[in-house]
């Protein structure tokens, strides 16, 4: 999925070309493209659950202008040599979901990366997600990477019923789907608002649109008190604002998370 505010803990790599393996449709808003090739060689993966990637575009013509997008890696298989990555797709919305939606096997892009900064703690005492379709990757591959008695709550809002997926999960880790399509910002939050919260010390991986991320701020800091150090809490994206305009927007107090 698109995101837009990291910032990478390495100095910036090489760009690697890759070739689109396979384009896999998981829901009717959902692709998954698989890169492979020669170039998987150069990969150095790391092992972040919301490793991320920039990926290179170009702008249709007439300016046909080089651009890069930033996406979440689903998985790496190191033995089959591949890179999976998800993408949100709106019809013929923005640049990189067309691609996606439409691109071939064979087809060749290049990436940057990966960079990274998550990885859910062995000493927690409990896990706590929360996001929208574009934090799914990251949420997925941190469900995958916990111990089989880790527990905790993973709450992920989606805009229609069509788009929830079958996640992986811990017996003790209980995934909800909630939609909410009126896009109200406080939805979210008010979902784990209601939480029944557990006792000990919690770890929070909260990322998605901007103005949500803003109030569960306010549920994390302000109502329960966490410190940074037990909460990664981002935003991906905009809503109502392009790409660019986003990117703009951080150095701004509108596009200020924490």
């Amino acid at each position: 999925m698109a995101l837009s505010s990291r910032t990478a803990a390495r100095s910036p790599r090489p760009a690697i070309e890759f070739e689109v393996v396979a384009s896999t449709r998981l829901s009717p808003s959902l692709v998954r493209v698989t890169l492979g090739g020669p170039g998987f060689a150069q990969f150095e993966d790391r092992p972040d659950t919301d490793k991320y990637v920039k990926l290179r575009f170009v702008t249709p013509a007439p300016e046909s202008l080089p651009v890069t997008r930033t996406y979440t890696v689903r998985r790496v298989d190191g033995a089959a040599g591949t890179v999976d990555i998800d993408f949100v797709v709106h019809g013929d919305e923005g640049l990189a979901g067309p691609w996606a939606a439409r691109v071939q096997p064979g087809a060749t892009i290049s990436l940057m990366g990966p960079g990274g900064g998550y990885l859910p703690r062995a000493d927690a005492d409990w896990h706590l997600f929360a996001g929208d379709l574009s934090a799914v990757p990251a949420i997925a591959a941190a469900l995958e990477a916990l111990s089989d008695d880790a527990v905790g709550e993973a709450v992920i809002e989606i805009d229609s019923a069509d788009a929830e997926l079958s996640l992986a999960a811990p017996a003790g880790v209980r995934v909800r789907w909630v939609v909410d399509p009126g896009h109200d910002p406080e939805h979210l939050a008010s979902v784990v608002r209601s939480l029944a919260w557990r006792d000990g010390d919690v770890q929070v991986f909260a990322h998605g649109e901007r103005e949500s991320m803003k109030a569960l701020r306010r549920v994390f800091f302000d109502e329960r008190g966490l410190t940074r150090d037990q909460v990664s809490l981002s935003g991906y994206w905009a809503r109502g604002r392009t790409e660019d305009r986003f990117q703009a927007e951080k150095r701004e107090p509108i596009g200020r998370i924490l």
